[in-house]
C-alpha cells in the first residue's frame, strides 16, 4: 500500500462529488510535471490526503487505480489545462474536523522528503497536484487526524457512553485510520527486520566506531532516511551502517558521518573536548564497501550539520 497527497483547491468540490483525482497528462508548453505524472503511480487500494487551502480536509481510498481518462465534463471551467489526462477512482471520507497543517508542522516537517515535498519549509502547500507520501508521514498525518476526529472528547465528558463507543467503531473514518496505521506500521517493520539482518554481517556484526558486538545495543542506521528512499534503497544494505546506540543517536541526527572513503566527520556542535564523551576520536576511519559511497555521500551532504546551525 502506498499513501499520496493531492492538492487540490478549486477543484476539491468537483472531484470530491465525482469521486475521483484528476490532472491533465502534459502542459500549454508540452512538458510533464513529476506531480501529474505520479498519477500513474496509483493504485487500488492506495490511500489519498486531501489538502485543501492549509487543511487536510479527507482521506480516500482509491478504488480504481489510474487510467488515461478526459477532463471531467464539470471541470471544462477549467480551461488553462489540456483535456487528455489521468484519472483515479477513490472513495472519499471528508474529516469532521480537518487537520490544520501549519498548526501541526512542528511533529509533521522532520517525516517530509528532502525531494518532492508536498509542504514547503513554512508549513504552506508547494505548487503541482501529487506527492508521494511516506510510511512515516503518513502515520503522523494520521495520528494528528485521530485526536482532532477520534479521540476528542467532551469537555466535561471523562468517558464514552456504549452507545457511543459503537458508533465510533462503525465510523468509516475510523476504519480507514485503522487499517492505513496497521499496513504502513507493518511495511515499515517488515523492511527494517529484512534491512538489519542483511546489513548485520556486512559490518562483522559490531559497530565499527568503539566495537560493541551486543545484538541488543547495535542499530541498522540508514544513511539515506526511510523517508528520502524508494522501496530499493530502503531495503539495501549498502544503504547504511551498524552503530552503537549512541552512535546511531549521533548519525540520525547528523552530528556525525562517513564520506566515501570511510572517514569521520564531527560536527562542530560537539565541542572537541567533549569527544570522549561520544565514544568519537578524530581522524577516525572506518571500512566501507564500494556500494556505501553514494550513499555515504548523499548522508554527508544531506544530513551532516557540520557547523553550529540547528
Amino acid at each position: 500500500m502506498s499513501s499520496f497527497i493531492v492538492m487540490q483547491g478549486s477543484t476539491y468540490q468537483e472531484e470530491k462529488q465525482l469521486g475521483i483525482i484528476w490532472s491533465p497528462q502534459i502542459d500549454k508548453s508540452g512538458m510533464v510535471p513529476h506531480s501529474w505524472k505520479r498519477m500513474q503511480e496509483v493504485k487500488s487500494g492506495n490511500r489519498i490526503f486531501h489538502y485543501v487551502k492549509g487543511f487536510i480536509v479527507a482521506i480516500s481510498v482509491v478504488k480504481e487505480g489510474c487510467k488515461e481518462g478526459s477532463k471531467p465534463q464539470t471541470m471544462q471551467n477549467h480551461d488553462r489545462w489540456n483535456d487528455e489526462g489521468y484519472l483515479v477512482s477513490t472513495e472519499y471520507r471528508e474529516l469532521e474536523v480537518p487537520l490544520n497543517v501549519r498548526d501541526h508542522f512542528d511533529e509533521i516537517v522532520r517525516y517530509l522528503p528532502i525531494k518532492y515535498s508536498a509542504f514547503q519549509v513554512d508549513g504552506s502547500g508547494n505548487q503541482g497536484y501529487l506527492y508521494p507520501c511516506n510510511e512515516e508521514l503518513s502515520l503522523k498525518l494520521l495520528e494528528c487526524i485521530s485526536v482532532l476526529n477520534i479521540y476528542k472528547l467532551d469537555e466535561d465528558q471523562l468517558e464514552l457512553s456504549v452507545d457511543e463507543v459503537i458508533e465510533k467503531e462503525r465510523n468509516p473514518l475510523l476504519t480507514i485510520i485503522a487499517e492505513t496505521e496497521s499496513e504502513a506500521k507493518m511495511k515499515i517493520r517488515r523492511g527494517q527486520q529484512k534491512f538489519r539482518k542483511s546489513l548485520m554481517p556486512l559490518w562483522n556484526n559490531e559497530c565499527p566506531l568503539c566495537g560493541i558486538g551486543m545484538e541488543v545495543l547495535l542499530r541498522a542506521s540508514h544513511a539515506k532516511p526511510w523517508k528520502d528512499s524508494s522501496d530499493q534503497e530502503r531495503l539495501d544494505p549498502y544503504n547504511g551502517v551498524l552503530l552503537c546506540c549512541n552512535h546511531d543517536a549521533l548519525y540520525d541526527k547528523g552530528l556525525i558521518s562517513f564520506d566515501g572513503q570511510g572517514r569521520l566527520h564531527i560536527s562542530k556542535q560537539i565541542p572537541e573536548e567533549e569527544y570522549v564523551l561520544y565514544g568519537l576520536a578524530k581522524n577516525v576511519k572506518i571500512p566501507v564497501h564500494p556500494e556505501n559511497k553514494l550513499y555515504f555521500k548523499w548522508h554527508k551532504k544531506n544530513v551532516f550539520v557540520e557547523n553550529n546551525r540547528v
